[in-house]
């Protein structure tokens, strides 16, 4: 007979401790994650159902990818470097890529003035659109009743006293027995009693959005109580997609968003769709688009190179006078050349162009000249480019003066050591270095300058005016784009956002190609 024995445990100072849980262990932190990817989820539920309600599938794709994406990183113990780097993905993609790729897409479309909504929301327009009633048309009586949320029309019918209740299908006869009369009107229907005056005028909205077909057209309300037929002046066909008016009998054929007939007239809206390169063609072949065009884009790259050379020359010579140790009161003096830069932009350019008014501005008043600060092209491109720079300099100066404090002294003095002069050490020496460090600083000012709006719009407004054309002598490209999407007799927002893409890719080009000579330079230097 075998006996099992039992070995205790082992225990004392040399035993082993016992193994570590398997158990997960919730901490703060991950409760805190899970609470917020949750709400998350439910935020984006919610919208995902309201876009699929809308048909809105661009916006449903790209959150439904987000959100696998935030749940996939977040509830991962694994992926750290993702869950610091997907919310800058998320905004990047949110406000920068997303912008620019519809910005992109509205350029292939006729998007503009009479182009502004969807195809079925032209035809529902337009087919709203109705011929005036005829004496014989059908005229009814009209009482309302609750349906729920909703709202039950009944019509009578003058003629006859038939009642009806109107459906998105038509007419169908009431149930006699579920009306109620005192005679003269009807009182209640299915045991709801029917609205007063004071009730259908609070839930008019309601009850105008109620549209009831007919066989030649649709009962339209006149007032809240009386309703007569009226026929759609305009029929379309799916078939052939063409729509006919039945007061002329003309069939217009849709022509780039626009059903037009075989003699070019139109009817009004039309709607969104794409058109091709139609715009950049338009904006290179059009004599009336591209003359200004082409004007903005050459005074675009004069005065944002001038602006930068100017401001970058005056901040640099300023920082190299006040570097000198000899220079008494050097803090006060730097002090009072960043004023402007101090001072809100908007302001002082309003200051400017109330002191070159030519009638009244203090300018003309101290100078023994009487000149057209902001009424003649050139003088007004001359105000842009001084004003500019007086606003630009500051920065310029500041940046510069923290550049040549960074430069070494000892090349400097080696320099002066070699035999060379001052001017030579500081073009051999000084400016390649500066200018290593300057130059993200000069591409980006390049950049700013080349989209200053506020800078045109608030001290000339681009003018003096152009005769025949809605752009100025001295708009850039960015103000050309404004009033070619804002003003003017039409706005054509299609034609904006192509000149708004060339700028993006203009910028982007002449930024990418300085970065890749900075960096060369600095290799060398």
């Amino acid at each position: 007979m075998s006996s099992t024995t039992t070995t205790p445990a082992a225990s004392g100072p040399g035993a082993s401790a016992p193994g570590p849980s398997r158990g997960v262990s919730l901490t703060g932190g991950a409760l805190l994650t899970y609470l917020l990817v949750i709400a998350f989820d439910g935020l984006a539920l919610w919208g995902i159902l309201r876009m699929i309600e809308i048909e809105s599938w661009l916006p449903l794709a790209i959150t439904v990818v987000g959100t696998l994406a935030v749940n996939v990183v977040y509830l991962s113990r694994r992926r750290i470097p993702g869950k610091y780097l997907l919310p800058t993905l998320i905004v990047l993609t949110v406000f920068a890529v997303i912008p620019v790729v519809y910005n992109v897409y509205v350029s292939f479309t006729n998007y503009g003035t009479g182009n502004l909504i969807s195809k079925e929301q032209a035809l529902s327009t337009l087919e709203a659109q109705t011929l005036p009633a005829s004496d014989n048309a059908a005229r009814y009586r009209v009482d309302a009743v609750r349906d729920g949320d909703d709202f039950l029309l009944l019509y009578t019918d003058e003629a006859t006293g038939e009642v009806f209740v109107g459906t998105e299908d038509g007419l169908e006869p009431a149930d006699p027995d579920a009306l109620e009369t005192d005679g003269s009107r009807i009182t209640a229907y299915q045991g709801e009693p029917t609205l007063n005056l004071a009730e259908k005028q609070d839930n008019q909205d309601a009850l105008l959005a109620i549209v009831v077909p007919t066989e030649d057209g649709f009962l339209q309300l006149q007032g809240f109580n009386q309703a007569t037929e009226v026929v759609s002046r305009y029929q379309y066909d799916s078939g052939s997609d063409t729509l006919t008016d039945l007061q002329t009998g003309v069939v217009y054929r849709p022509v780039e968003g626009t059903f037009t007939a075989e003699d070019g007239s139109t009817v009004q809206p039309g709607w969104i769709t794409p058109i091709g390169f139609d715009n950049y063609v338009d904006l290179f072949t059009e004599p009336r688009i591209r003359d200004p065009f082409v004007r903005a884009f050459i005074w675009t790259f004069v005065l944002a190179g001038s602006s930068v050379l100017l401001t970058f020359a005056l901040g640099l010579l300023l920082a190299l006078v006040f570097q000198s140790e000899r220079m008494r009161l050097r803090g006060t003096y730097r002090v009072l050349l960043i004023i402007p830069y101090a001072l809100p932009t908007f302001m002082t350019i309003l200051v400017w162009r109330g002191m070159m008014n030519e009638s009244f501005g203090i300018l003309n008043e101290i100078l023994p000249w009487q000149i057209p600060w902001l009424n003649d092209p050139n003088w007004a491109r001359f105000s842009l480019i001084l004003v500019n720079l007086w606003l630009g300099y500051s920065y310029m100066f500041l940046v510069s003066t923290g550049a040549l404090t960074s430069i070494p002294t000892d090349l400097k003095e080696a320099a002066f050591v070699d035999g060379a002069t001052g001017l030579a050490a500081f073009r051999k020496v000084t400016l390649p270095l500066l200018l290593v460090a300057m130059a993200p600083v000069l591409i980006s000012s390049f950049a700013f300058n080349f989209n200053n709006y506020n800078l045109v719009a608030l001290l000339t407004d681009g003018g003096p005016p152009i005769p025949g054309s809605i752009a100025g002598e001295t708009d850039i490209l960015i103000t050309y784009t404004y009033s070619v999407a804002f003003e003017g007799a039409g706005q054509n927002y299609g034609l904006a956002t192509a000149i708004s893409t060339i700028i993006f890719i203009l910028v982007a080009g002449i930024s990418a190609i300085s970065f890749r000579f900075t960096r060369t330079f600095e290799e060398i230097n």
